[in-house]
């Protein structure tokens, strides 16, 4: 008889590996000081890495001389970045002369064209915080700065992904919501939603949720907003899922200075391993900050033609925000309305040039249950194919495996020649 069987208690599978988010370098001060316009034009790239948006980076010419006399009469910054062409028995004693102007929390970086295994120990001995031999890369640069300013037994921080519509209406929002929900099912990871759009936000209504606080009270919080605060303010929706939701009120206008949600977003990061921001249709200040910021930014749009041109612009510019970083991601949504002409999905993502992740079917019945009744797809119809795509997708931007575009769609429309010509 089953009552004399102790039932086994379900204990649930352990959470899945997944890519930890950039950890940016905090608010540091750089002066470089280089003897050739080539390496100074090096460093000045570095300052386009996302990691160094908080970082105030000036180039000088003169080397380790130019520095010396620069600090015998100024502070020194957090960094000083020095080119050297000297040969390796005369760096050490002019670094001497350096350090007798420095300020002891001052670290030094050297940038030399002598690839020396005994100078390079000589020089970290005598306290010189790297080494870099000429030629090298902006991002060799930029992680030589990271390794030196992030702790090395921090925890990792958790992964930033941003859903932005290319239009109104397109479901940035309900991807958003339901590929956290995939990854909260599939992935066992805790999930942190922050539904940006505080006037007209969907999240609590897509989550059946209303709670008193939310992202509004953490922006107005700023200035005392610590850990503690943070996991007050958040709200649980499901197993793995937390909601930072938008007060949807019209009492009063939403307008943020653009480093606004720096600090919420650095504190989400060191609490939840993935971070969904739900980004409204809009641009600002603080959206373009925010765009440029986070670890992947993924493009919401419908296969017409205003979503192709929007989508377009939204990814030469994001491209150009974060030149170092992997480009923007493309979700086609709303694909196969019935007796609507739709552009071919190939042809989209070709002409807007970014990575198709998948394909989302109109299906208005299923959409329609799962919004009136505050309900993801998977809890309407857990078998439905779509909730592979929102799993595919999912997969992708924590970095576990190459999602598909998957599903087909025909070419009813030719692209206007001005979106096949744009670079």
């Amino acid at each position: 008889m089953s009552f004399l069987t102790p039932e086994s208690k379900k204990v649930e599978e352990p959470a899945a590996e997944i890519a930890s988010g950039a950890r940016l370098i905090p608010r540091i001060t750089i002066q470089a000081f280089c003897e050739h316009s080539q390496t100074a034009q090096l460093v000045e790239s570095a300052i386009h890495d996302r990691r160094m948006s908080k970082v105030a980076l000036t180039t000088h010419n003169g080397g380790i001389d130019g520095a010396v006399e620069t600090y015998k009469s100024n502070p020194t910054p957090n960094l000083i970045i020095v080119e050297t062409t000297l040969s390796p028995d005369q760096i050490p004693g002019s670094l001497e002369k350096l350090a007798e102007v420095c300020d002891a929390s001052t670290r030094v970086v050297v940038l030399g064209h002598v690839n020396d295994v005994l100078l390079y120990r000589e020089l970290i001995r005598s306290g010189i915080s790297e080494y870099i031999v000429l030629p090298a890369t902006a991002a060799q640069i930029v992680s030589a700065i990271t390794d030196l300013f992030a702790s090395e037994n921090s925890a990792p921080i958790g992964r930033t992904v941003g859903f932005v519509s290319a239009k109104g209406g397109a479901g940035g929002s309900t991807v958003a919501h339901n590929v956290s929900w995939a990854i909260a099912t599939a992935l066992r990871q805790d999930c942190l939603i922050l539904d940006m759009d505080l006037a007209f936000g969907t999240a609590g209504l897509n989550f059946n949720q209303d709670p008193p606080h939310g992202l509004a009270d953490a922006v107005n919080g700023n200035q005392k907003l610590d850990q503690t605060m943070l996991d007050r303010l958040m709200s649980k929706a499901a197993n793995h899922i937390n909601l930072l939701t938008a007060p949807v009120t019209l009492d009063r206008t939403y307008d943020f200075e653009e480093r606004e949600f720096e600090q919420i977003l650095e504190l989400c990061q060191n609490t939840m391993p993935v971070v969904v921001l739900d980004i409204p249709h809009a641009w600002n200040a603080w959206i373009r900050q925010t765009l440029a910021t986070i670890d992947e930014v993924v493009i919401v749009a419908e296969p017409d033609l205003a979503n192709l041109r929007n989508a377009k612009n939204l990814a030469d510019t994001i491209k150009a925000l974060r030149p170092t970083e992997s480009a923007p991601l493309l979700v086609l949504n709303k694909t196969g309305v019935p007796r609507r002409p739709e552009i071919n999905a190939a042809e989209f993502a070709s002409s807007v040039e970014c990575e198709l992740l998948g394909q989302i079917p109109f299906e208005a019945a299923l959409f329609g249950t799962a919004a009136n009744n505050g309900q993801m797809i998977a809890e309407v119809s857990a078998n439905h194919k779509i909730n592979e795509v929102y799993r595919a997708i999912g997969m992708h931007v924590t970095g576990r495996q190459a999602a598909h575009s998957g599903g087909k769609s025909s070419s009813l429309m030719k692209l206007p020649s001005f979106l096949k010509k744009r670079a």
